[in-house]
């Protein structure tokens, strides 16, 4: 997985403790770009690099998640995986957070991220796996291009707003001539 390259030539490998900071500056820079009308303002103002910073560096550094990040002269976008939360009976892996740059997004870094969660999931015996997505987020369709079949829907607050989720999932991970 180490030396796994993107279409864009970002290699994808496991971050580690000195990618913290590039992680949280992506997560917020992504939710900042993303969801504007979706979720509250105050929300996404509200988002800070500092505590995004010790919260994936404490997930880098633990043993539940496994964090991948795009490399392409700096961190441009990371995924991070493991243990379905018990939300959605039969799925056992998760893809819980896959963030691009969004300089960066069309270039196939989320599809190689994707496919590498996927592909660690599997080696762990975590299949059939999901991902959790804001129904009002056009980005959802990225999950349907990559062979995500509907698995679920339910309401989860984000804020002090209820925001309707959808998930998507895969029984096994794509093969090379599958969209992903």
């Amino acid at each position: 997985m180490t030396g796994f390259l993107s279409r864009a030539e970002a290699r994808i490998r496991p971050a580690d403790g000195q990618d913290a900071e590039a992680v949280a500056r992506i997560f917020v820079e992504t939710w900042q770009a993303a969801y504007p009308g979706i979720l509250a303002e105050r929300v996404l103002t509200g988002l800070s690099v500092e505590r995004q910073f010790a919260y994936w560096r404490g997930v880098i550094a633990g043993r539940e998640q496994t964090v991948f990040v795009a490399d392409s002269q700096g961190v441009v976008g990371f995924a991070a995986c493991g243990v379905a939360r018990p939300r959605l009976a039969g799925y056992r892996g998760e893809v819980f957070t896959l963030y691009i740059l969004p300089d960066r997004q069309g270039e196939g870094i989320g599809r190689a991220l994707f496919s590498v969660a996927l592909t660690r999931l599997a080696k762990r015996d975590l299949m059939p796996a999901l991902v959790w997505v804001l129904a009002d987020n056009p980005a959802r369709f990225f999950y349907e291009r990559l062979g995500g079949k509907r698995a679920g829907e339910r309401d989860d607050k984000l804020g002090d707003k209820p925001h309707r989720e959808i998930a998507y999932g895969w029984s096994a991970v794509p093969t090379p001539t599958d969209p992903c």
